[in-house]
């Protein structure tokens, strides 16, 4: 049941953009407190219990399975907007989709670094991808968030703790 509420969550973001009946949406694929478990990946346990792994082997692996199985349903969802024409280009030229975590190590409950990842075209406002911005320690994710709402064309001079926007975005 999982799989499928997931797979059509991202159908529906991907119709809705389609059917231009919404430019803007924000998907948790999972809450971190549930108890719900990835048997359908072969992991019988929960993703918030596995967050806290003590650095053991076991629990590092299923974790690592679980954020992949997350990350290949992103990845679908890119491919089927990569895949759709919209105007002169497609909807994923045409969008900026940011993916990523609220920890960059559950087990400490540190938020830094956070992985994340930018992807689309913004209509020709972000710079071609498939690269790695590597940013000072410590750069706040609102400096991300801050760009992005810039490059929407939402002129905005702050957003929430930032500092500034990150060039080369």
């Amino acid at each position: 049941a999982m799989d499928k509420e997931g797979r059509l969550l991202f159908d529906l973001i991907a119709i809705a953009y389609q059917a231009d009946l919404a430019r803007v949406a924000s998907y948790i694929m999972i809450g971190e407190g549930t108890n719900r478990t990835y048997n359908h990946i072969g992991v019988p346990d929960s993703f918030h219990p596995l967050s806290h792994h003590a650095d053991y082997l076991d629990r590092l692996e299923k974790l690592l399975k679980i954020q992949r199985y997350h990350l290949q349903r992103f990845a679908e969802f890119v491919g089927k907007l990569a895949a759709t024409q919209d105007g002169e280009g497609t909807l994923l030229d045409n969008s900026m989709l940011l993916y990523g975590s609220n920890m960059g190590n559950s087990n400490l409950h540190s938020n830094y670094p956070l992985p994340t990842i930018l992807v689309g075209g913004a209509a020709g406002g972000l710079k071609k991808g498939g690269r790695q911005i590597d940013l000072p320690e410590r750069t706040t994710i609102s400096n991300l968030h801050l760009t992005l709402l810039n490059k929407a064309g939402l002129e905005t001079k702050s957003f929430g703790d930032s500092t500034g926007v990150i060039a080369g975005v």
